[in-house]
């Protein structure tokens, strides 16, 4: 009895700790989500020039984008929603004002000298919907010194994610996904930088990795939800590739504008999907070959809410393959990383508890299966609540 009470306390402890870890995680899928940047450059003999579609709100605001993945964390979100509510013509006055100071961040440089650009427009929309970011566009020119060294193009790790799209080199041009502050490879200034297919495969890995961890948290808790059904590795394999071939299938169909869903359906669908899955764990009714087809249908939906991702980077057709393998790869790692974490801390829980009496041979079974069901059945209550929550949110909030 002693032992038995002593499991249950422990257990108890895991449990809250688990339930904490997954609620912590709901205010990360908000309306306030943070886009990398995008960046047209050309590059000349004598001078550059770029265009930036961002947020730039949230550049006036001064937040640090290299830390959020959500607006409303930081700690500058009240500025970020004044700025919000400004005119066009009132956010470019702040904008010109602001400039100096920004002029600094953005980074071009020759042979190891800085070269401060000039603004020379902005294109900035009505304010439209508070909830969505607006995407304003600026543009940038700089005068380059005399030779012919290449030129490096980046920001500070400040401004966040940046794509950079070199113009005019058609569908092999360079690209390029910058974090933490880092910049492109050197920039010719008599021909067009391209690439090939492998290095756009080897660039993407991270790209999908990144957007299961952290940036995925709906993707998080539906991989969770999976994870909860069974503790057997056949259900657990069968649901994991019927869902990556659906959302592999989907983000292609989406990706080459065959397939366009408004993401007012898809995101409420995907917060339904993710209750759904909950809900069944705890019923506990579903054989395998149902679940699969269920979360097949299910990867559908979260495969449209990745559909904007390659859009985004600027990916060109003739990479598109490439891009689309790395991508669903990294997806592919981000997920595994998921379930192996969870299974871990199963696995230390059980170290960790001491059940009644058993026979040798029998007891580390019986440990993982009761502290796995014990988890099992918090963990999808946990998802189930706070994917109702966003479900409620994104209908009528």
């Amino acid at each position: 009895m002693r032992d038995s009470n002593m499991f249950s306390n422990k257990l108890a402890r895991f449990l809250a700790l688990s339930i904490l870890i997954l609620v912590s995680a709901a205010p990360l899928a908000r309306a306030h989500e943070i886009d990398p940047a995008i960046s047209d450059i050309a590059v000349r003999p004598d001078s550059v020039s770029v265009d930036i579609q961002l947020s730039l709100e949230s550049i006036l605001a001064e937040m640090d984008l290299s830390t959020l993945v959500d607006t409303t964390e930081a700690p500058e979100a009240e500025t970020y929603d004044r700025y919000r509510t400004m005119s066009p013509m009132a956010l470019r006055t702040a904008l010109d004002e602001f400039w100096p100071r920004m002029a600094r961040r953005i980074v071009i440089e020759v042979d190891g000298a800085r070269i401060v650009p000039t603004l020379v427009g902005a294109s900035i929309p009505e304010i439209g919907n508070t909830d969505v970011a607006r995407t304003s566009t600026i543009n940038l020119t700089a005068d380059l010194p005399e030779g012919d060294s290449p030129v490096q193009f980046g920001w500070a790790a400040l401004y966040g994610d940046l794509v950079v799209r070199q113009v005019g080199g058609g569908e092999d041009a360079y690209t390029a996904f910058l974090q933490d502050g880092n910049l492109t490879e050197p920039l010719s200034r008599i021909e067009i930088r391209t690439e090939g297919a492998g290095s756009v495969f080897l660039r993407y890995i991270p790209v999908g990795f990144e957007h299961i961890v952290p940036l995925g948290v709906d993707h998080i808790l539906f991989v969770l939800g999976l994870f909860f059904f069974s503790l057997h590795l056949r259900p657990l394999l069968f649901q994991v590739t019927s869902f990556t071939a659906a959302h592999t299938i989907a983000l292609a169909l989406a990706s080459l504008g065959i397939v366009s869903v408004s993401p007012s359906i898809v995101e409420p669908l995907i917060a339904l999907s993710i209750v759904f899955v909950g809900l069944e764990n705890i019923w506990g009714h579903t054989n395998v070959k149902t679940r699969t087809a269920v979360v097949f249908a299910f990867g559908l939906l979260h495969g449209l809410g990745f559909a904007t991702v390659l859009g985004e980077f600027g990916i060109t057709a003739s990479s598109f393959v490439a891009a689309l393998i790395g991508f669903n790869i990294g997806v592919e790692f981000g997920q595994l990383a998921i379930i192996m974490t969870m299974l871990v801390l199963v696995m230390v829980a059980c170290r960790l508890s001491t059940l009644a009496p058993l026979p040798e041979e029998e007891k580390p079974v019986r440990e993982l299966q009761v502290t796995y069901r014990a988890v099992s059945m918090v963990g999808s209550v946990v998802i189930s609540i706070v994917a109702a929550y966003w479900t409620i949110e994104r209908i009528f909030l």
